[in-house]
């Protein structure tokens, strides 16, 4: 009988998973999901985890629960400190394992390797190596569940600067959604912006109000490198870099006429970013930037509505 490797749909997932499940179906593993976020997740996260924890890991906590009881063998954890050379992860990244640990009850058997590109690198392989002989001993087999990995990645980043988002390919969508004569940028963490539950599904309201949705994820790595050319020191976020160059890159490109930022509550990253992309859009006063914070309290009617005024101008300054 297969071994059953539960992953969160959560944090890292909407990143990537797509090398995750090729690494671990290639094999043998059968990987189960957590089920799709809902207010009993979220809840299960918050009663878990300690008060100053961010909204995305009481998520990731919540997520973890749904896994535990579905009964799976074991959960995949890794602790990611650096995926890109000089860059690193936010630290909630880098302690997940022992936070799970420590959180959750009865927890099943954590699968914790560490990726650190920036000073382990070699260490980082012969890790997943090793992870990958747990599941299959054969010769080869776990060079080949790296390759499958790599080309699984590549494929999914290919069809985000298509255009789709994360949620998107993910699912499978092959068909874009059609352009639009607004176009408005939508700026955040990828597994805030994904999860149609913590973010009140941000991108379905903004296409139902008649904008085409652009993220960090469907520019080019030289796009997003050349929007931090103007800061005088560089950022060694990986995600917070992301942010602040696709930001800066569609400023300069002047081709969006608007742009939404969405931050997590209590997390230090976003409120310094988000702060440095506001003011660098309010000095240019050419394209009006709405701020956005989610938190477990974040309500629908409430967003919606600032959306709708937020769309309303957008469209005003158009016609003007």
């Amino acid at each position: 009988m297969s071994t059953t490797v539960g992953i969160p749909r959560a944090l890292l997932y909407y990143h990537y998973y797509p090398a995750w499940e090729a690494f671990f179906q290639t094999l043998g593993a059968d990987i189960v999901l957590s089920d799709e976020t809902t207010k009993l997740i979220l809840d299960r996260g918050i009663r878990d985890a300690v008060d100053e924890a961010c909204l995305p890991v009481k998520l990731y906590l919540g997520h973890v629960a749904n896994l535990r009881d579905k009964g799976v063998d074991c959960i995949f954890t890794p602790r990611v400190v650096s995926v890109e050379p000089k860059k690193y992860l936010c630290p909630k990244f880098l302690g997940l394992p022992e936070i799970v640990r420590f959180c959750v009850a009865n927890v099943p058997e954590l699968l914790t390797i560490e990726i650190n590109v920036e000073q382990k690198y070699k260490q980082s392989v012969k890790e997943l190596l090793k992870l990958a002989s747990r599941f299959d001993r054969r010769p080869g087999k776990a060079e080949a569940a790296l390759v499958a990995a790599e080309s699984a990645q590549a494929k999914y980043e290919s069809k985000l600067q298509e255009g789709f988002t994360p949620a998107e390919a993910l699912a499978g969508q092959e068909k874009k959604h059609a352009s639009s004569k607004m176009r408005v940028a939508v700026l955040g963490h990828a597994y805030n912006l994904n999860d149609p539950f913590i973010s009140v599904n941000l991108f379905g309201k903004l296409r139902e109000l008649g904008a085409e949705v652009v993220t960090s994820e469907m520019l080019q790595p030289q796009e997003i490198a050349a929007g931090t050319q103007s800061l005088e020191k560089d950022m060694f976020w990986t995600f917070g870099h992301q942010l602040m160059g696709a930001g800066n890159f569609l400023l300069e490109e002047g081709s969006i006429e608007g742009m939404v930022l969405v931050a997590s509550f209590g997390c230090g990253p976003d409120s310094l970013v988000c702060e440095l992309v506001e003011r660098t859009y309010k000095r240019h006063h050419t394209v009006p930037v709405l701020l956005i914070t989610l938190d477990e309290h974040t309500g629908e009617a409430g967003l919606i509505t600032r959306l709708e005024a937020f769309v309303d101008m957008l469209q005003w300054r158009k016609a003007i």
